[in-house]
């Protein structure tokens, strides 16, 4: 027999699942390394015994790829398994094992033998069937605006009914990438693809001939679009998205108005198009392997999911992705996130994730009947937004955010509000009413038109959404999500004039994709207002200010070592090991307590530092003491970096920031190194200021220490509204081997102790 090759698993890679964790959904979700550098066929055994036997072994074979989930759920009971490739030559990898309980969440798939057994194989088959429409058809004649049609028929239909349909984009002057053009690009596409459902939608269910004729001439004009042009995945992968799901759904929707002739034309275009992502995504990429590509993640959504149920009879390749796609979403799904639901992308980046494999989870199941949302992590990830990207704050949550800092916006409303029905969560529900009754007109802008028709998502949800009562559910207080490294503070979170927010992050997700190198990091926002936020503006991804600021260290309240931050250039293995870790959080009735652990994303840049550990204080739910504390092998100066909208008022060693609705008072109470300045700038250093232009300022603290091996940092932040300013004394005691540092505030004392060997 030969032995199967069973590479280590990496940063960057899938991992041998189960192996003795925990699982929370029955049946378990069998991932592991794949034994080649090609796609091969494998088999799984599963025992109910470490032996193997026959009378107790299930053996599955033909599996394609390296991940696999059983049609059916397990009893209560210890299991094992085992993998080989469909090759009787071969023998078994090592076996692993994982227990099934009684309390796990039941989401057994389908297989691929009986998986489209039930499906309706007319077309229409993306959203409705030939069924559905005849009976929306018949909801329309007795209510007119039955599930938002007559508003979409105003604002979708009718701006595109005779409108000329928008001109193929050009390629970027000498084939270089212009941020603005890209963005215009991508833009045009969503016209296009708006233009095209619009259209096909009003004309099939209104069996207007009119509207048919346009959206097929629409159709056949996008099918003539250059599939190795400035709209090929390669070149402009926004463009090849939204013309692949133009061209799906027009050939869906309008197929039975098509002639042959005009069938095979699309049919060829969709293919090709169709053909390229999923080459990039299975072949290349192949994220059932290396995990971390966003974009490959999110073509499943926006590409796969459409346009494989539009071919699904016309091609054999057709199945093969679908069954990829569905596959991938009910095991690896998602490599951004896990059982907690939080997205290591941040909240912006979770919204345009989640929109697009909403859309694809409907398709799927309203094709299919298959139901992911019934995963673990669909059911909870409404938390992630909810708590941190609250609906009142701005300029308050990590990672790259397109909207430019401002309130959380309709489309992530339009988000929550799907997993509302999902979990029946309340609290989701609450948000969705938030936003737009903050701004009941959704904003123009590019984040916003040139992705969606919420015109259209809103008569889906309304037809595919069923009457639910959702269930009241108390909020926490401090929110830990452990799959992702984040950590939320929310103080009276639906009581605007008494909110208080702070959100940090310490990730095991590094700086990789659309992460940043801000690990121990933290954002403050109160009664209102933002105190301290994340710096810079996201104009566009590898622009100067995203390359050499908002990624960097030093746009971030964290610390640089010597001038040095962590590792957040371009390299995937270097950005996952830039990691951080929250080692501890602990919630009493008066007292918050948050640990985390940055030291190896300053590895790479900083490799003389041993050890930094940021430790925040949340005392009588009102003010915060953070303590940082840093180690390094030689004597080091550390700057400790703050970050606002205001200019900070700075005098010795206190700072305040004053805005229309509240203040922040802050101190560095003790420095064991001492303090050898504390400046401030409201320059973006290393960014093109044709970048920034129009832009607000923002302003940057530095606190520089003196140098020294050991640096012990106690800094104290206070948030109070202006007619209400909170009063916080500070006392230190440092007579004893150790510092004392006494906090009092409204009759109330906490004591720190810090390490007085640690003193310069």
């Amino acid at each position: 027999m030969k032995k199967i090759l069973e590479p280590k698993d990496s940063l960057l890679t899938i991992k041998y699942a189960p192996d003795g964790e925990v699982l929370n959904e029955n049946p378990p979700r069998f991932t592991w390394m794949p034994a080649s550098d090609e796609d091969l066929e494998y088999r799984l055994q599963l025992s109910k015994n470490p032996d193997f036997t026959e009378d107790a072994t299930t053996t599955f074979e033909h599996i394609p790829y390296n991940f696999f989930t059983l049609d059916e759920s397990l009893e209560p009971g210890t299991y094992y398994w085992r993998y080989s490739l469909n090759d009787k030559n071969f023998d078994y990898s090592q076996v692993r094992n994982f227990q099934i309980t009684n309390d796990m969440i039941q989401t057994p798939l389908i297989s691929r033998e009986h998986r489209y057994d039930q499906v309706t194989l007319t077309h229409p088959r993306i959203w409705l069937n030939q069924e559905g429409i005849k009976n929306f058809r018949e909801n329309l004649k007795k209510e007119k605006n039955y599930c938002g049609f007559d508003t979409f028929y105003q604002k979708s239909i009718l701006t595109y009914l005779d409108k000329e349909f928008i001109k193929e984009p050009k390629p970027y002057p000498g084939n270089k990438r212009v941020v603005h053009l890209w963005r215009q690009n991508y833009t045009d596409c969503q016209e296009a693809l708006s233009h095209i459902r619009s259209l096909a939608v009003g004309g099939v269910i209104l069996e207007d001939e009119r509207m048919i004729a346009q959206a097929k001439a629409a159709l056949l004009e996008i099918a003539g679009w250059d599939t190795k042009g400035p709209t090929n995945r390669d070149y402009n992968d926004e463009c090849a998205f939204r013309v692949a799901y133009a061209l799906a759904f027009g050939y869906d929707w309008l197929y039975n108005y098509l002639t042959k002739e005009e069938r095979d034309y699309v049919f060829d275009k969709l293919f090709i198009r169709t053909k390229q992502v999923a080459d990039h995504v299975i072949v290349n990429s192949r994220i059932h392997f290396s995990l971390y590509d966003s974009h490959a993640v999110r073509s499943l959504s926006s590409v796969l999911s459409p346009c494989c149920i539009a071919m699904l009879t016309d091609c054999k390749e057709a199945k093969e992705w679908l069954d990829y796609t569905i596959e991938y979403f009910n095991v690896i799904y998602t490599p951004w996130g896990g059982i907690d639901g939080g997205w290591a992308e941040g909240p912006m980046y979770w919204t345009t994730g989640m929109a697009f494999v909403i859309d694809a989870i409907n398709m799927i199941k309203n094709f299919t009947g298959i139901d992911i949302y019934k995963r673990p992590f669909f059911q909870k990830t409404g938390d992630f937004p909810l708590y941190c990207n609250p609906v009142d704050t701005y300029r308050a949550s990590f990672s790259d955010q397109s909207n430019l800092g401002k309130y959380p916006g309709h489309k992530l409303a339009f988000n929550i509000r799907q997993f509302a029905l999902v979990s029946k969560n309340e609290n989701y529900r609450w948000f969705y009413d938030e936003v737009f009754k903050r701004e009941p007109e959704i904003e123009q802008a590019f984040y916003n038109n040139g992705w969606w028709d919420f015109h259209f998502d809103e008569m889906v949800y309304q037809h595919d959404s069923k009457d639910t009562t959702f269930e009241k559910q108390e909020l926490d207080m401090v929110k830990w999500f452990h799959d992702i490294g984040w950590v939320a503070i929310n103080k009276d979170m639906k009581d605007f004039n008494n909110h208080i927010f702070m959100l940090t992050k310490s990730s095991p997700y590094g700086s990789v994709s659309h992460s940043h190198g801000d690990q121990n990091s933290f954002l403050l926002f109160a009664y209102g207002e933002p105190f301290i936020i994340k710096s810079g503006y996201y104009v566009g991804f590898n622009t100067s200010m995203h390359r050499d600021w908002r990624r960097q260290t030093k746009s971030h309240n964290t610390i640089l070592i010597d001038g040095k931050g962590q590792y957040a250039e371009m390299d995937k293995a270097k950005q996952l090991n830039a990691k951080g870790c929250v080692c501890e959080v602990k919630e009493q009735e008066n007292l918050v307590y948050i640990k985390e652990n940055a030291t190896k994303a300053y590895a790479e840049n900083a490799p003389e530092l041993k050890d930094y550990t940021r430790e925040i204080y949340f005392i009588d739910k009102s003010y915060f003491v953070i303590v940082d504390s840093i180690e390094a092998e030689h004597e080091v100066s550390v700057d400790w970096l703050l970050h606002s909208l205001t200019e900070f008022n700075i005098d010795q060693n206190k700072f305040s920031i004053d805005r229309p609705k509240a203040r922040l008072d802050g101190k560095v109470v003790y420095c064991s190194s001492q303090i050898e300045s504390l400046t401030q700038t409201n320059e973006f250093e290393g960014v093109d200021l044709k970048e920034i232009e129009g832009l607000d300022e923002q302003w940057h603290l530095t606190m520089k220490t003196k140098k020294a091996k050991n640096h012990v940092i106690v800094s104290l932040f206070v948030p109070s509204k202006v007619e209400d300013r909170k009063i916080v004394t500070a006392i230190k005691d440092d007579q004893g081997h150790d510092v004392f540092i006494y906090f009092s505030h409204d009759g109330n004392t906490f004591s720190l102790r810090t390490d007085g060997n640690k003193r310069y």
